[in-house]
């Protein structure tokens, strides 16, 4: 004799998707949970703690300072451009290589010629690398 196959039960047909959405729900929150400290559940973060953070913001601050060395190849006023081959941008973790870079202030062009070493400071700003100081190098 053969089973018979019934439908499923009203209640079987509501719970799976609240158990699926239950599940992704949980999947998504997962890694945000993760990367909470538990070190400080009910306390106020400690002294070192605080210090460490500011240091951190500090050497983050400094980095983002921090001055580029490179050489100008090309200059193209109308464009508001600048081709230099520079050295490593430590805080962008761009190796040594020749691009161009938008300027921020077209009258920094008129401040460095062709050929000449450089020092210059560089932020990403969207997709594009923007130069927002330069001057000669020692």
């Amino acid at each position: 004799m053969k089973p018979k196959h019934l439908p499923a039960s009203k209640p079987t047909r509501t719970a799976l998707p609240i158990a699926i959405g239950l599940g992704f729900a949980l999947a998504c929150a997962w890694p945000a949970h993760a990367q909470h400290s538990h070190g400080s559940h009910g306390s106020t973060p400690a002294p070192a703690a605080a210090a460490a953070a500011a240091t951190g913001a500090s050497a983050a601050a400094s980095i983002a300072t921090e001055l580029a060395e490179g050489v100008v190849r090309r200059i193209d006023k109308a464009a508001g451009k600048i081709t230099l081959r520079h050295g490593e941008i430590k805080h962008l973790d761009m190796p040594p290589m020749t691009m161009v870079f938008q300027v921020r202030d077209p009258a920094l062009l008129d401040t460095v010629t062709a050929g000449a070493k450089v020092r210059f400071r560089v932020e990403q700003v969207g997709s594009a690398y923007v130069v927002t100081s330069i001057q000669a190098a020692p």
